[in-house]
This record gives C-alpha cells, sequence and structure tokens, in this order.
C-alpha cells in the first residue's frame, strides 16, 4: 500500500480485516482521522484494529461519551493507549479543555477520531485519514499518509 490508496471492502468482515491489518502497522503517537456517513464502517474498523491488538471485549462507538479509552500492548509488547473518539455530538471547544483530551494525544497512545470535522479547530492535523464510502455492495476505502509516521505505518498495512 503507497501513501494514498483506495480499497474496495466487500462486507464487513473485510473492514474487520482492514482494521486487524492496520493494527499490526499501527505505532505510538499517532492521530487517524476516520470519516464516512454513518453506518459507513468506522467503527467496525476501530473494533477490528483492536480486535489485532488482542482486545476481546465489545467495541461499542462512544457516541455519548465522546471518546473510549483502550490499554493495548502493541506489536513490541509495549503500552499502547488507543482513544476511540466519536465526535458526532461535539459542539463545544470548552469541553474539549474541560475533559482534558488533548492530553489524550500523546506519544503512549493512538486516537482514532469518527467525526473529526465537528472539532477541527481543536484537533490535531492527522498522520492518516481513512474515508469511507458506501457502494452498493460494501464501501471503498481511501487511505492517505500526511506525516512520516503515518506514512511508515500505511507502507507496512498488507
Amino acid at each position: 500500500m503507497d501513501n494514498n490508496s483506495t480499497l474496495d471492502l466487500a462486507d464487513e468482515a473485510a473492514t474487520i480485516d482492514f482494521g486487524a491489518a492496520l493494527a499490526k502497522a499501527i505505532v505510538p503517537d499517532l492521530t487517524v482521522y476516520l470519516h464516512g456517513n454513518l453506518g459507513a464502517g468506522k467503527t467496525t474498523l476501530v473494533r477490528g484494529l483492536l480486535q489485532g491488538l488482542g482486545y476481546v471485549g465489545k467495541v461499542k462507538s462512544p457516541t455519548y461519551t465522546l471518546v473510549e479509552p483502550y490499554e493495548m500492548l502493541d506489536s513490541h509488547s509495549a503500552q499502547l493507549n488507543v482513544y476511540h473518539f466519536d465526535l458526532y455530538r461535539f459542539n463545544d471547544e470548552e469541553e474539549w479543555e474541560a475533559a482534558g483530551f488533548r492530553d489524550y494525544f500523546n506519544t503512549s497512545s493512538v486516537c482514532l477520531i469518527e467525526w473529526p470535522e465537528k472539532a477541527a479547530q481543536v484537533l490535531p492535523a492527522p498522520d492518516i485519514e481513512i474515508s469511507f464510502n458506501i457502494r452498493e455492495t460494501g464501501r471503498t476505502v481511501h487511505v492517505a499518509a500526511y506525516s512520516e509516521r503515518g506514512q511508515q505505518c500505511v507502507q507496512h498495512i498488507n
């Protein structure tokens, strides 16, 4: 996969598999934007990524809590904090600061952000953007890397 790729994902299983492949390539200190309409597969991708990292619990969309934290080990058995943000209902910059969300973006975390456009003014720039487009059967996923760290990650997705 190069730094700007498009993939066809036939179904939910293919989306989970893509998330698992991404899990093998992610590194700490990564910000990933997830774009797409409701039901496009963003949370399914996150579920596949977390399962690929060894998480066995239920993965739900943090629509009302805004963020779900997961403490994991990366492929090198190092501590990795994965934060799954769903900003669909986000509408207050002060809430971002008051909740301390800025602190989640650090050198030992991966932040996966659904609906990043809702908080563009407070979010750091993405290392990777993944955009989902629903088709009649399955979906198309466009992956773009914007930083050196993001490019290295995307190049290792098989």
